[in-house]
């Protein structure tokens, strides 16, 4: 009997831990989302591209070929092609696959940016285009889109971009999505893989009370960011707030739950 009731009491232990306010599946509701009051930077001029705001710097010829870059954990060569007087084109590849293809072009007016984008790092493509509001003059002689951009609005960005699942576990959380990454980390402090990141992301996991969660992002042992999540009361929905610790911005938005 005695051995019965310690089975009892752990497997009600691990339903305990296991069943979390988080499980389910979430979508992120763009017209939630609040995005940093930091410009992008960047400059076109003489023949030469630099994202001036990139981690690390980016300048590259700006001639359509594949230019050699190091320090970024998603792309090793980059390529520029100027469109028109308006518009550019770039692609960044790394080992040789393509992981992401911007088009950015600028209004008439000059006053707004629109990027369109394909991110081919997951096992299937996300897709959105983004449009910024000019906060900094394009030096003169160079191209359209030099200056400083401020991210206003994410007007669209295909679902498998915005869903993600988690799942308890005893003492951890599971994180799956669309795209092939997963993690399965505990609340331990420890640093965990996340599977299918081409960035080799670690994750760590703190558990603040029974409705919020903090995920800190590691890469190469650095802390690049800080995701912290809270569940609302009725658990329809979720609070979410990302710190960039390398580029010193925060964007937050809501999830709702899907299932």
């Amino acid at each position: 009997m005695k051995k019965l009731l310690l089975v009892l009491v752990l497997l009600a232990s691990a339903a305990l831990f296991g069943q979390t306010p988080f499980d389910g599946t979430w979508m992120t509701k763009l017209d939630t989302a609040k995005f940093p009051t930091k410009p992008d930077k960047y400059s076109l001029s003489n023949n030469m591209y630099e994202c001036l705001t990139c981690v690390p710097k980016v300048a590259v010829k700006a001639d359509g070929s594949d230019q050699k870059v190091t320090g970024h954990p998603y792309y090793d060569t980059i390529a520029v092609n100027v469109v028109n007087a308006s518009s550019i084109e770039i692609i960044r590849k790394k080992d040789g696959k393509v992981m992401s293809s911007d088009t950015q072009t600028v209004s008439a007016d000059g006053r707004a940016l629109t990027d369109t984008f394909t991110d081919n790092s997951g096992t299937q493509p996300v897709t959105g285009d983004v449009t910024s509001t000019r906060v900094g003059p394009a030096p003169a002689g160079s191209h359209a889109v030099s200056g400083a951009w401020r991210t206003s609005k994410v007007n669209t960005v295909s679902n498998n971009g915005l869903t993600v699942t988690y799942q308890g576990t005893a003492n951890g959380l599971k994180m799956s999505d669309p795209n092939g990454n997963s993690y399965d980390a505990k609340f331990d402090g420890k640093d965990y893989p996340i599977s299918g990141d081409p960035g080799h992301t670690m994750v760590s996991l703190k558990r603040i009370g029974n409705d919020t969660i903090e995920e800190t992002d590691k890469r190469d042992g650095k802390i690049v960011g800080v995701f912290r999540m809270t569940v609302s009361a009725d658990g329809k929905s979720i609070k979410a707030e990302y710190t960039d610790k390398e580029r010193g911005t925060t964007t937050s938005f809501t999830m709702e739950k899907q299932s």
